[in-house]
């Protein structure tokens, strides 16, 4: 163990995901049996640079496995955006004694955690995101489970659908990312998947539901992703006059995405996603993050992460079309 690391810090930044509870829980119980002191920065960024921060032993992490959200609070800082925020959140840091800190959290906090190593800070990012965008990692924590809440609404949809002749749009999360659309359009048996990275015309989406209706199916259900160019109430409204044979109607899943007790595989992911970013502080790694590559973990350099995001490959789209039928 380098002799100038007995102190780390752990934080959560950006939307929550189920799932950082658990990573929270793994850092601190690894780092305290690597005879490390453990610091839980309170609210993100935000709290980083006021200070917001608290001792954790292992008790303040019991129980917590099962729990989504995160018991470190999580907020978004305009200020840590500027450079006298960064500064301050560097003099924060080392106040508190802090050698070295983890960073849990989306492509926003994962850029944050990179300008703090830019800075000559210790830092080890985890990607949290349920959108399962960021570049270099197969999987995000928070992915798994936010995927089973919505294939539980879609399976529930789908029995009003039916019994009422009815076309949901059902919109879930990915402002830019189709990802959890895609994904949920080929376990919830989708007749269609709504995307940014791909846009369709109202015209087009009409004539695929009519189809649909034409073949003798009893419903269709559209995923829509937020981030799509035509948001789901406008898109209804415009279906409403194209006698479509299904009468259109909009359910959005909202915040309920993020929340939940985190899946078996969430669980698993964040525990070993902790324990590896403290063996990389503690043996001097920086700048990096811990990726999913394949069945392994791996650290991945957060200045190749920056700028870029994790796209849908053509290939997984073009099965929400193929299974369609």
């Amino acid at each position: 163990m380098p002799a100038s690391i007995s102190t780390i810090g752990v934080m959560t930044s950006g939307g929550d995901a189920p799932g950082m509870n658990p990573c929270i829980r793994a850092v601190v119980r690894t780092a305290l049996s690597r005879q490390l002191k453990v610091v839980g920065v309170i609210g993100g960024f935000e709290g980083l640079l006021h200070g917001h921060f608290k001792a954790l032993g292992p008790r303040d992490v019991g129980g917590i496995i099962g729990r989504g959200g995160t018991i470190l609070e999580t907020r978004r800082s305009e200020e840590f955006r500027e450079a006298h925020g960064q500064r301050e959140a560097i003099r924060q840091m080392n106040n508190a004694g802090m050698d070295g800190l983890i960073v849990i959290g989306g492509d926003g906090s994962l850029a944050g955690a990179h300008r703090l190593a830019e800075l000559g800070k210790l830092v080890v990012g985890i990607p949290a995101s349920i959108e399962n965008d960021i570049f270099g990692t197969d999987m995000c924590i928070g992915v798994d489970t936010a995927l089973n809440t919505v294939c539980e609404a879609v399976d529930k949809l789908r029995d009003t659908a039916s019994a009422l002749s009815r076309a949901f749009l059902i919109e879930v999360m990915g402002r830019q990312s189709g990802y959890l659309a895609v994904m949920a359009g080929i376990i919830g048996g989708a007749e269609m998947v709504l995307i940014p990275e791909h846009p369709a015309p109202v015209e087009e989406i009409g004539a695929a539901i009519e189809d649909a209706y034409r073949r003798g199916k009893a419903h269709a259900l559209i995923l829509v992703a937020e981030g799509f160019p035509i948001p789901a109430t406008e898109l209804a409204s415009s279906l409403s006059g194209m006698g479509i044979g299904f009468a259109p109607r909009v359910s959005m899943l909202g915040y309920i995405q993020r929340g939940g007790s985190p899946s078996a595989f969430d669980r698993s992911l964040a525990t070993r996603m902790g324990v590896k970013a403290v063996d990389l502080l503690l043996a001097g790694e920086s700048d990096v993050m811990v990726v999913l590559d394949g069945r392994d973990l791996a650290p991945f350099p957060l200045a190749e992460a920056a700028g870029k995001r994790r796209e849908v490959s053509q290939e997984i789209y073009d099965l929400t079309r193929m299974l369609a039928r």
